[in-house]
């Protein structure tokens, strides 16, 4: 389940949570941590500039102080597995009294109540591994008991043995993971050992920092979940990742509860690339090479992680991933990853002409731009390069040559693009209309700014349609958002990210604020913020809705609407939905890509309103061999369809002494270097096949009336 906290924009760079992971430390000899006097200074700059210049204005009262209590211990304990409630209850002192001590740039009381935590956990992980062994070898896996998946709203452990029993049920099933994953007792006892004692490890090396930059975020995430302190050494984390300089994998991370999560990965990164790493996926392992140990990180720093997975581009990783919808470790696996920098020219729009027949047998061409991202050379612009890279000089040109072969219409592809340049995404709304607005800013202040295209020139008129996702995300909901209000084209898929806020990075006297300054609004007046951009023609979503997107976070700004902006309609596309509707159900209704895809989802959904998984170990064996009968007869399905051999039975993956499944694959295992062919992509295919629906609707003689 998720843990709403820590789920933010740019968490790279921004969580530092640490609950597990390599030597025994002793829990005598944990000194309780101090703030030091630069941390008094920068939460005072903290608290000046969040009351000055953030969109939201919040007064630092009881109110305030109460959150603050409540926020800080959920980002602590967000499982509620290692603070009692006789902990709460002594920590209610604080409740009213955590804002005069931040207006006094005084920090006692956050130390006070993370040192408890700490102590916690360290006695914890003390008790577990010293017992861990007899624990293990008393386990009854046929006994009818399951365990709770997610207890964020559930009551504090009233003492002890109640925090014990939480704890037991915690390993037990772990130790039921692994060994349905292959692993022996043996070796199950020496691993999560390991895990315990780097636990311990990690702990015992937290320094007045950590503790600092905890507290200073669970103080920032009241505003919004965008708004965020970076220590310094995150802020030189922050400029690598934002320049896009780094040589890794290209995937933005952060921690929820005891795992390394995937937010979004780098558009045409090596992760994008290789294809098999995806967001809400957890890591918790991380091994160099093609055969180096695998180090088990769950629990670590995610900044240490981070440090891990970052190497030499042509160098390799093994990351031991468990995927998104699995509940347990019994289905990890093991993907390599080539790392490589992230370039722009890797990034750049790309083209290509499709042809499909429709239900009559007849021929059609329509042409796609794939955008990964909104991108400027601005160095090249700087300098006076001519020829200087930028989204919108790409995409006027490849429609040209898109058009000269026959293009009848045009998608721009805007799946998984988390933004970038809102000038170049105004700048490419503006190859699409004669002129008008695209954007409307609202700023703290309540100004309200509004951008687009200011002079009439020529711009593509024909069929037009914009393909969205819930990765979608910021200059994308712009464009799409735009395209749809001037009922200029129509936008095809799941609704957006809904990120519709600005922000800016901000020196302290030591380390950095982050926060919001600015809200967007499209230019009917709605806000993308929260309820992002909602498609025409809706497809079945992918990514799970309930675990990425703005709605999900904390303290996320909401929607509203400010007055509407002049600009005119092209097209009554609106008057053609119920007609595009009805022929796309009746489409894919027959599609076997399309009924697989659903009947996926379905399956997905299921596995992810599971509220408790049981510990049964002959339940457990019968839910995963059911669950690939399953898959087997959905892909057969498929296979007949197509009019292809089915399947005797799904290819089993390999197995290492982990228990992870090797099906990882690297670009070194084509045979000559290129990457292998790719399948049809069905919802691109689906989506030009509306677009030609469309096509009548995008005649002069269709204009829509002017309000």
């Amino acid at each position: 389940m998720v843990n709403k906290r820590f789920t933010r924009s740019y968490c790279v760079v921004v969580a530092l949570f640490l609950q597990l992971s390599t030597a025994w430390v002793s829990a005598e000899a944990i000194k309780p941590l101090a703030p030091e006097s630069s941390h008094a200074t920068a939460i005072r700059d903290m608290v000046k500039q969040l009351d000055t210049r953030h969109y939201v204005k919040l007064a630092l009262n009881d109110d305030l102080s109460a959150h603050l209590l409540d926020s800080f211990l959920d980002d602590l304990d967000p499982n509620r597995q290692f603070l009692l409630q006789s902990d709460i209850n002594e920590f209610q002192k604080y409740r009213t009294s955590l804002d005069n001590e931040l207006k006094k740039a005084q920090l006692d009381a956050g130390f006070a109540i993370f040192n408890r935590y700490r102590q916690r956990m360290i006695d914890r992980l003390q008790s577990a591994l010293d017992t861990l062994p007899e624990t293990i070898k008393a386990m009854d896996f046929e006994a009818n008991e399951d365990i709770q998946l997610d207890r964020a709203k559930e009551a504090w452990p009233k003492d002890s043995a109640a925090a014990d029993e939480i704890w037991r049920k915690q390993i037990k099933n772990r130790v039921l993971g692994l060994q349905l994953a292959g692993k022996d007792q043996a070796g199950i006892i020496d691993l999560l050992s390991k895990r315990f004692k780097n636990q311990i490890k990690r702990m015992s090396q937290l320094e007045s920092e950590d503790a600092f930059q905890l507290y200073a975020n669970a103080f920032a995430s009241l505003y919004d979940p965008h708004t965020d302190y970076f220590s310094p050494r995150l802020s030189e984390n922050f400029q690598i990742n934002m320049s896009l300089k780094l040589e890794g994998i290209g995937a933005v991370l952060q921690m929820e509860d005891d795992y390394t999560k995937v937010v979004r990965l780098v558009p045409a990164g090596p992760a994008d690339k290789q294809g098999q790493l995806q967001p809400a996926d957890k890591i918790i392992g991380v091994a160099q090479g093609k055969s180096g140990e695998m180090q088990d990180v769950i629990g670590w720093r995610l900044d240490d992680v981070v440090d891990l997975i970052r190497g030499a581009a042509g160098s390799f990783v093994r990351l031991d991933v468990i995927p998104a919808i699995a509940q347990s470790e019994e289905a990890r696996r093991e993907i390599i990853i080539e790392r490589n920098e992230v370039k722009l020219e890797d990034q750049s729009a790309k083209g290509e002409l499709i042809e499909f027949k429709d239900s009559h047998g007849v021929t059609h061409h329509v042409g796609v731009i794939d955008v990964p991202t909104f991108y400027l050379d601005f160095e090249a612009y700087r300098l006076g390069d001519t020829e200087f890279r930028s989204t919108t000089r790409d995409v006027h040109r490849i429609l040209g040559e898109l058009l000269s072969q026959g293009a009848e219409g045009i998608v721009i592809d805007l799946r998984d693009n988390g933004g970038g340049s809102l000038a170049e995404a105004n700048g490419m709304v503006g190859l699409f209309i004669e002129s008008g607005p695209t954007v409307q800013i609202r700023q703290s202040n309540s100004r309200v700014i509004r951008e687009g295209k200011r002079r009439s020139s020529a711009y593509y008129s024909g069929p037009l349609a914009v393909l969205i996702n819930r990765m979608s995300a910021s200059a994308s909901e712009i464009f799409a958002g735009a395209i749809q209000d001037y009922q200029r084209g129509i936008v095809i898929g799941t609704q957006s990210f809904g990120k519709g806020t600005v922000q800016s990075v901000n020196p302290l006297s030591h380390g950095q604020l982050k926060l919001t300054e600015s809200k967007f609004y499209r230019v009917s007046g709605d806000s993308t913020q929260n309820r992002g951009v909602i498609p025409d023609i809706a497809f079945p979503p992918l990514y799970d809705q309930d675990k990425i997107g703005e709605s999900i976070l904390d303290n996320a700004l909401s929607w509203d609407r400010i007055e509407r902006a002049n600009h005119r309609y092209y097209f009554d596309l609106k008057a053609g939905l119920q007609t595009l509707q009805r022929k796309h159900d009746k489409r894919i209704a027959k599609d076997p890509d399309f009924l697989f895809l659903q009947e996926q989802i379905a399956v997905i959904e299921k596995m992810r309103s599971k509220t408790h998984l049981s510990l049964n170990i002959d339940k457990r064996r019968s839910e995963r061999d059911e669950q690939k009968a399953l898959q087997l007869a959905m892909e057969n399905r498929r296979r007949v369809a197509k009019g292809e051999e089915p399947l005797k039975a799904l290819e089993e993956d390999k197995i290492d002494d982990e228990g992870i499944a090797l099906n990882g694959e690297t670009p070194a295992d084509d045979a000559d270097g290129k990457d292998k062919k790719k399948e049809p992509d069905p919802l691109l295919i689906e989506a030009s096949h509306i677009l030609v629906d469309a096509i009548p609707y995008f005649l002069p003689e269709r204009l829509a009336k002017q309000p």
